[in-house]
């Protein structure tokens, strides 16, 4: 398995300190930077393939993937608590955002935001792809916050709290796709280790984040996202590391032992062997230091 260093990974890391803390960032910020809103408003937890692609892509995906097997070191049970610590949260955070959705719809044309919604999903896709295409990009928040004044609607500002049963439902059910999709890195963190190459997922999960937002617009079928990622996470497995592990360990244990001859060739005396006579001084086939040797075995 190769462990992925992103650049923009790196720097986050750095940044934020401590693999609980970056855990928490990669899963919550969706819930921040306005993604996730953006979506419910957008109707992507209208159906449950749209509740698993959000789950997987937005909350979870390769950032979460690549936290829990490059950074976590703890043992299992911490790494289980550290996920719940970032997941109850989240599920409780994203359940409550979608019941302001109605709000936000009152605030902004719902049309035009989902375009810039759209848009930063594209521009996350690149960033995760590409770290040389993510440095000329600008940020999600910097787009969410041009998308928030484009479609800007002050005249129709109203509060609203919709209790949604089926969209707070669905919210809640997002979250806990995600979190059980940490779980289950965790729970199969070393066999995972071994084969998954992190920098291939990662590339294929952009992939998968870009299909999401040309739904978004319409241009692919609204299961296309899930099937990407499916195929992203088939793709990033390397049984080749585990294939040579196990060859490697089948030759050791299948290899004879070395063979403690005579010293002195001289002493083999077998005819089938290549000895000498042993009443006469000529060699057989010439072993290396005897005289003719050169003649009778030039290879040697």
């Amino acid at each position: 398995m190769s462990s992925s260093r992103h650049p923009i990974a790196l720097r986050l890391e750095q940044r934020v300190g401590g693999a609980t803390k970056l855990l928490a960032t990669v899963m919550l910020l969706p819930l921040v930077d306005g993604i996730f809103a953006a979506l419910v408003l957008a109707g992507g937890l209208e159906t449950w393939t749209g509740v698993a692609q959000v789950g997987l892509l937005v909350f979870g995906g390769s950032a979460t993937l690549a936290v829990i097997l490059a950074e976590m070191d703890e043992d299992p049970r911490e790494q289980v608590a550290s996920v719940l610590i970032v997941g109850v949260p989240l599920i409780v955070v994203a359940a409550v955002e979608a019941a302001l959705a109605p709000t936000i719809e009152t605030i902004v044309d719902v049309p035009t935001f989902e375009r810039f919604a759209a848009l930063v999903i594209l521009a996350i896709a690149a960033k995760t792809a590409s770290s040389t295409i993510g440095e000329y990009l600008p940020s999600p928040g910097i787009i969410i916050g041009l998308g928030f004044l484009a479609s800007f609607q002050p005249e129709n500002v109203a509060l609203k709290v919709q209790y949604d049963t089926t969209l707070l439902l669905h919210a809640a059910a997002a979250g806990g796709v995600a979190v059980g999709f940490a779980l289950a890195v965790v729970a199969l963190q070393p066999f995972l280790r071994r084969i998954v190459d992190i920098d291939r997922f990662r590339f294929g999960s952009a992939v998968a984040l870009a299909t999401l937002a040309l739904s978004i617009f319409h241009l692919v079928p609204s299961q296309a996202p899930l099937l990407v990622f499916g195929v992203a996470g088939l793709l990033a497995f390397d049984p080749d590391d585990v294939a040579d592990e196990v060859s490697g360990g089948a030759d050791t244990q299948s290899a004879p032992p070395a063979d403690d001859g005579p010293a002195d060739p001289r002493g083999v005396t077998s005819a089938t062997d290549g000895g000498s006579d042993p009443d006469t001084d000529e060699p057989a086939y010439g072993y290396p230091g005897e005289d003719g040797a050169e003649e009778r075995a030039p290879w040697l």
